[in-house]
């Protein structure tokens, strides 16, 4: 059995907090106000970024065409030069490659790819920090741009309690559109998706984000409003926002 079908083993739910949607528990000391603690996933809980990684995945294996791995590319060194790029578009090109697949065949293909390639790639100090803040008594949500099915297997490797990530739009039959629903889950968006996530399942005021781990200087709006924010093997633009904010600058590649 695999590290991942371990840990998989042993994990019964993903989004454990996800239940019971619209059900708030209140707050009615400070006590009982509940402390999240927030990850970033690409950079940050694994060496790597899983949306280059899954391009090449499916070029590897004869599920995309060069032409458009070749956009994808373009796109990925816009978004590393901080040039303009536009969010839905990675994620519509990879889901254009995918077009014809069924929504079951989409997630096994996706599955298949987290367990081969990013299962090499996590950083046992992600597992064991997420593990010491549950063991706190903080409620650790992965908040990712990444499609929501990775997410999901990501969940169950690293044990946290819930997954916010990008979900992309399905048509009244069921089949993805090729669209992404809503906002992708980066930027300003990640802390966006936090509220509403902790507001909707314990109410407006009763809890606080405590800690935030994010590897890439678009995290910064996400730290800025933890208590304690924390820069993993940081780039140099979040490095030096970091250093000025006297945010802690983890190395979990040691």
């Amino acid at each position: 059995m695999t590290y991942v079908e371990r840990t998989r083993a042993r994990y019964h739910s993903a989004i454990m907090y996800a239940g019971g949607r619209g059900q708030h528990m209140q707050a009615s000391t400070t006590a009982d106000i509940k402390q999240i603690a927030v990850f970033d996933y690409d950079g940050t809980c694994i060496d790597g970024q899983s949306g280059s990684l899954f391009t090449t995945y499916l070029l590897t294996h004869g599920m995309m065409s060069l032409p458009r791995a070749l956009r994808l590319g373009w796109w990925g060194a816009r978004y590393k030069l901080h040039l303009p790029y536009r969010q839905d578009e990675a994620r519509e090109l990879v889901f254009g490659a995918l077009g014809e697949m069924t929504p079951e065949r989409i997630a096994e293909v996706m599955r298949a790819f987290h367990d081969e390639v990013l299962g090499k790639k996590y950083r046992s100090a992600a597992i064991a920090e997420v593990t010491r803040r549950r063991e706190e008594g903080c409620v650790t949500l992965l908040v990712s741009a990444t499609f929501d099915v990775i997410a999901g297997a990501a969940a169950e490797v690293l044990g946290v309690d819930a997954v916010l990530a990008t979900q992309m739009e399905r048509d009244a039959n069921g089949r993805y559109t090729g669209r992404v629903e809503g906002t992708v889950v980066a930027g300003a968006e990640k802390y966006r998706s936090v509220e509403r996530w902790c507001d909707d399942r314990f109410g407006a005021g009763a809890w606080r984000l405590a800690y935030a781990y994010g590897d890439h200087h678009s995290d910064e709006d996400l730290l800025s409003r933890a208590g304690e924010a924390f820069a993993v093997c940081p780039g140099q633009t979040l490095k030096s926002i970091a250093k000025k904010n006297g945010w802690e600058i983890l190395d979990w590649d040691k």
